[in-house]
């Protein structure tokens, strides 16, 4: 793919987007949405139509047709839980500091931090002497800080694999780990 400037393009490991403004060999310059020039290699990006584009398409459809699909009746469908997930009871770790020290006075940022990560590390090691598999890290949503140390430190593991936790239950702020009892076997 040949990126030009003011091409409209999107980040693949990010959620961002913006538009091209310097090409440097295999480095591209992009302004994002909100004014922020940033940089990255050519295969990060990825080229996206133009918003104007985008906004055309909905303009074509009849306001009719489209409520007419919204009001049509839908077949709600069960999820089906197997019998082994549906009785293994869910390992729960709630990095909330509160939750984990009895008074944060005096604390720096970098020691909440390092508190977090040093109980999330304990629960995980835990876990996978126990052989338990699935765990739950409650962590808020924040900034992001804690989430992205998190996937940092469950990518240092080989037998793990981790992924957003169930929206109804913990919504935004929690990250659900899988602990694979037998790694060779994958």
């Amino acid at each position: 793919m040949k990126l030009k400037i003011g091409d409209t393009v999107d980040v693949l490991d990010d959620v961002l987007s913006g538009q091209v403004t310097a090409i440097k060999g295999n480095v591209v310059t992009i302004e994002t949405d909100e004014g922020f020039e940033l940089t990255f290699n050519a295969s990060e990006l990825v080229k996206t139509k133009s918003s104007t584009l985008r906004n055309n398409v909905f303009n074509s459809a009849s306001l009719k047709q489209v409520l007419s699909e919204k009001t049509e009746k839908k077949r709600h469908s069960t999820v089906k839980v197997k019998a082994k997930e549906r009785y293994l009871p869910t390992m729960e770790v709630d990095l909330h500091l509160h939750k984990l020290v009895n008074n944060e006075r005096g604390m720096t940022n970098f020691d909440k931090l390092s508190v977090q990560l040093d109980t999330a590390r304990h629960k995980l090691e835990f876990a996978i002497k126990k052989r338990i598999q699935k765990i739950v890290f409650i962590h808020g949503v924040g900034e992001g800080v804690l989430k992205m140390e998190l996937e940092t430190l469950f990518s240092r593991y080989d037998n793990i694999k981790y992924y957003e936790a169930d929206y109804k239950k913990y919504g935004l702020g929690a990250t659900e780990v899988y602990i694979l009892q037998n790694p060779n076997n994958r």
